[in-house]
């Protein structure tokens, strides 16, 4: 699929979160406006896809705005956004990035996501939770240990299995095992990394697979594309391959009672570290032993 990039000037960068992540963070945002990840298995089944809004009648993951001034309109927006947060959400915090990956490609052009980790390390947030697909995370490492210094600095990395490959679908943007070693580097700089298991999809060996986050990170989350993706059966990945893909590889790895399942396994291997949907991502895990 031929990619569309464009450079835009924007007025805002910081959003007042609302929905799914408004007991996550106090704001999301966004250096891109689309994700060329879309062309990869993680965009099959992308919820951002069905938000008319921000794709604008264009096919996800054919365009790409690119949000030049980025940096600027944050250090801008910091302090009215701040005293906001603080005042009607206890705390200034931000999700980077709920529509696109903040480590795409084109990242390395435009040096976007950089400026405004740049911009974060002069005016930081009180909580910054990074959420990535891809290995290139570890590409601005100079910066991190500095900006964990000045701010509850947190990584989700997204690895959904520890397969590459769906039957009929894309490969991932990033192989499972980079994403490993990315979690593994970060982990050993001591920055608190959390595997995202999302959208879960089906997992070859359970144990095997929870016991390698279990040494690389802090935490894990694990959500399924029923009641994660907005809907409350799973109506938005319903209709995309996504479903038929996985019941291709795994016919139970559909249903809910998959992701319960999972759930018991990652329990028995990381007690207290297992956090599920909406709560994981918030930071909550649940105890060890019983429910």
């Amino acid at each position: 699929m031929r990619v569309s990039v464009t450079e835009t000037r924007v007025r805002s960068i910081l959003t007042r979160t609302s929905g799914y992540l408004k007991n996550v963070t106090s704001h999301s945002l966004q250096p891109y406006r689309g994700c060329t990840f879309g062309n990869a298995l993680c965009g099959v089944g992308c919820y951002v896809q069905h938000n008319r809004w921000l794709t604008r009648g264009a096919e996800w993951g054919s365009f790409l705005e690119v949000r030049s001034n980025a940096a600027e309109v944050y250090r801008r927006q910091h302090a009215a956004e701040q005293k906001w947060a603080r005042r009607s959400r206890g705390r200034f915090s931000v999700f980077f990035s709920s529509s696109t990956d903040p480590f795409l490609p084109q990242e390395r052009t435009f040096r976007i996501t950089r400026s405004l980790f740049e911009a974060m390390h002069d005016m930081p947030p009180d909580g910054l939770v990074v959420q990535t697909h891809t290995h290139l995370v570890t590409t601005y490492s100079d910066l991190y240990r500095e900006l964990a210094k000045r701010c509850d600095l947190r990584f989700h990395i997204s690895i959904e299995s520890d397969r590459n490959d769906l039957p009929g679908l894309p490969p991932p943007a990033s192989s499972v095992e980079r994403r490993f070693e990315a979690a593994a580097a970060l982990h050993h700089q001591g920055l608190r990394v959390f595997i995202t298991v999302s959208p879960l999809l089906p997992i070859g060996d359970p144990p095997r697979f929870f016991e390698r986050i279990a040494a690389v990170a802090d935490g894990v989350v694990i959500d399924h594309f029923i009641g994660g993706d907005g809907t409350v059966d799973g109506a938005r990945t319903l209709a995309t391959d996504l479903p038929r893909a996985m019941a291709k590889r795994d016919p139970d790895s559909v249903r809910i009672e998959y992701r319960e399942r999972m759930v018991s396994i990652a329990r028995e291997i990381m007690p207290g570290r297992v956090g599920v949907n909406i709560e994981g991502f918030a930071g909550r895990f649940l105890p060890g032993g019983e429910s």
